[in-house]
């Protein structure tokens, strides 16, 4: 099979399918490659701060997002012993202190708007596996497996929108460095107690972060931080000292994790790392979202950063086609209007896990 496109995104997720709707309501032909078969893949990154709701609502979206299914969170709690020692509250004129939306919600709503347009199309089950390039050393297109059916894109510009693992980066030889946070992160998703009030709630164990995340559709998320590459050691423990621990961080709990919670199957572990990569663009390609600029799970910001790229690749990708310059100077526009930002983002988040346990000195009631 053969394709042709203005611009071929690899990667179907917030960042990837918010560039693609961008683009084809441009006018600009796009096709949205994901190696998944469905949207509803499991996804760890779901809390929106005011950046992403920002360009929703630029775009008409977040309404949508809303109805579709959304949680605002009321406050972020610390805990210590058993009982709340900090609060930190929406700020003046805000409604919320993050947003929780189901990656399934919000790619449902990204991926409906952009089904209208004819110059759209999405490939779902499409796995990269190379890059085409003319004599000049320019990208010019891929080659996909779909399913069992070998596919040809011709693009003009090729979006590796297809996260911290990216397929583009490494097929295009982009360097990074893979920065280590000196822990891992263990996921665990229980059902919330009758009336659980939507909050995120912090608290410390064995000295490591242990946070709570009220999630829409009546779940809460366990996220504890623990020591990088400890996990198969603790595996070969009892889970049970630890659901003890939890418990008594957050006794409300107790029967809820004692039922849900038995060994350490249903937790899912997450390597913790972010990336710097050198530069972002060459001649006919850009990487976008995670595969430019991994963030690591403090604070969230990595699905709004990729909604704020998305935002501005948009504008940028449709300048570079109507000038047909598509060359890595062009392209760079994105890399310098965002760069800074991410980094310094980045950077807070190094100051965050660093400075965590402050958060538990000096206990203050509000």
């Amino acid at each position: 099979m053969n394709l042709e496109a203005d611009v071929c995104i690899v990667g179907a997720g917030p960042g990837g399918a918010l560039l693609g709707y961008l683009l084809a309501k441009k006018g600009i032909s796009t096709i949205v490659l994901e190696r998944h078969t469905g949207i509803d893949k499991e996804f760890r990154g779901e809390h929106l701060n005011q950046d992403g709701e920002r360009v929703l609502k630029k775009y008409g979206l977040y309404d949508q997002v809303e109805a579709a299914g959304l949680l605002l969170m009321e406050r972020v709690e610390y805990w210590q012993h058993g009982k709340v020692i900090k609060t930190v509250a929406p700020g003046v004129g805000e409604r919320h202190v993050g947003i929780h939306v189901p990656q399934k919600n919000l790619l449902s709503v990204l991926l409906r708007a952009s089904e209208p347009y004819l110059n759209f199309k999405l490939m779902m089950g499409t796995k990269v596996t190379e890059l085409i390039f003319n004599e000049l050393s320019c990208v010019t297109g891929l080659k996909a497996m779909n399913g069992k059916q070998e596919v040809t894109i011709n693009s003009k510009i090729v979006v590796g929108a297809d996260g911290r693992f990216s397929t583009i980066r490494n097929l295009a030889k982009m360097p990074y460095t893979k920065i280590t946070h000196g822990y891992d992160l263990l996921w665990a998703k229980i059902l919330s107690p009758t009336g659980w009030e939507p909050t995120i709630k912090n608290a410390l164990v064995n000295g490591d972060q242990l946070a709570l995340f009220t999630q829409a559709g009546g779940f809460i998320q366990i996220g504890w931080n623990i020591k990088e590459n400890s996990y198969p050691t603790l595996k070969r423990q009892s889970c049970a000292p630890f659901i003890e621990k939890v418990i008594e961080a957050f006794p409300e709990l107790a029967e809820t994790i004692r039922t849900q919670i038995r060994t350490w199957d249903d937790f899912t572990l997450l390597k913790v790392q972010s990336c710097h990569c050198p530069t972002w663009v060459k001649d006919g390609l850009v990487i976008m979202g995670d595969a430019a600029h991994t963030m690591s799970p403090t604070g969230a910001f990595g699905i709004n950063c990729a909604l704020l790229d998305a935002d501005v690749l948009a504008e940028v990708l449709s300048e570079a086609l109507d000038k047909q310059n598509l060359n890595e100077a062009q392209l760079k526009r994105f890399e310098e209007a965002r760069r800074d930002h991410t980094e310094k983002l980045q950077q807070q988040q190094r100051v965050k896990e660093t400075t965590y346990q402050d958060n538990f000195a000096d206990p203050v009631l509000s």
